[in-house]
């Protein structure tokens, strides 16, 4: 058997063990989904959306927590968005190339593939303690815009240098200013690539749990939160309250909890893809 044929079966062996791989990561996650939309299904309606926590399965509800993920949710987005694209466009565009920004690039990198019960450690010191703002919305807000800042960072990057390099030189041609051409040109033609890298960041942010476990997010809160300063709670830890419970009837309601999640979860993955195939459809 000569050499090419070798690496004719090498190539087959190979093909056959990632179409092997993919199927079985496909099934165990069909059966996973499946084995949960089973259990849960027939316990969301309105009334599991809209009633507060009970110490009785069948009169307990995810109102809190949801008003809870909804407000980390859109803090989280003020608070890491504008700070993530600044950093990025100074970054990408206005920062020397140099040791610094070589540090500041591979630090970045890093940053990203941190633990995230690391950021909730930081996020108690600085935020909960230093700051007093205690275990409130604004504080676990804080601390995933942490979590989810280079993440922003990084994807913003990878979209402005995917913007075509003539779009660039032809608004310098025409007199416009460096700022001018970012905020003019770059900025429009990166968008979808930028509006992808931030929600898929926030779905992650969404479903976390540990960081806002150590600040001090409360598994059982009697009230919606109504303002940034109030104690609160999240779908991931309404979840581990209820299946960490013995009774039959918390474990339906932890699945048709896991339902809603993962429905958020991919609504907000499906957006992302949704743009990130209309951005790439712009440079063809």
């Amino acid at each position: 058997m000569n050499r090419i044929k070798k690496n004719r079966y090498k190539d087959k062996a190979f093909k056959i063990w990632g179409i092997f791989c993919t199927l079985l990561g496909i099934v165990l996650l069909a059966i996973f989904i499946g084995s949960i939309l089973i259990d849960g299904i027939q316990r969301i309606d309105w009334e599991f959306i809209t009633n507060l926590p009970s110490r009785k399965a069948e009169r307990a509800g995810i109102w809190t927590a949801l008003m809870g993920s909804v407000w980390i949710l859109v803090l989280t987005t003020i608070i890491a968005l504008p700070v993530g694209i600044a950093a990025a466009i100074y970054l990408e565009e206005y920062a020397k190339k140099g040791k610094l920004a070589n540090l500041l690039e591979i630090n970045i990198s890093n940053l990203a593939g941190v633990p995230s019960i690391i950021y909730g450690l930081l996020g108690l010191e600085i935020f909960v303690r230093i700051i007093q703002m205690g275990s409130s919305v604004l504080a676990g807000s804080f601390t995933l815009a942490l979590l989810i800042l280079p993440i922003v960072i990084v994807s913003t990057r990878e979209a402005l240098k995917a913007v075509p390099k003539s779009i660039r030189d032809a608004s310098y041609a025409l007199g416009a200013s460096k700022w001018q051409t970012v905020s003019r040109q770059l900025l429009p033609a990166s968008s979808g690539g930028i509006l992808t890298g931030v929600i898929l960041a926030l779905s992650r942010a969404v479903g976390e749990t540990a960081p806002l476990i150590v600040i001090g997010a409360l598994a059982y809160v009697p009230f919606a939160p109504s303002s940034p300063m109030d104690e609160f709670s999240v779908l991931p830890i309404q979840i581990f309250n209820w299946i960490s419970r013995p009774q039959h009837g918390f474990e339906v309601n932890a699945a048709a909890g896991i339902i809603i999640l993962l429905l958020i979860t991919f609504l907000m993955n499906g957006v992302a893809v949704y743009f990130r195939n209309k951005w790439q459809k712009k440079f063809k």
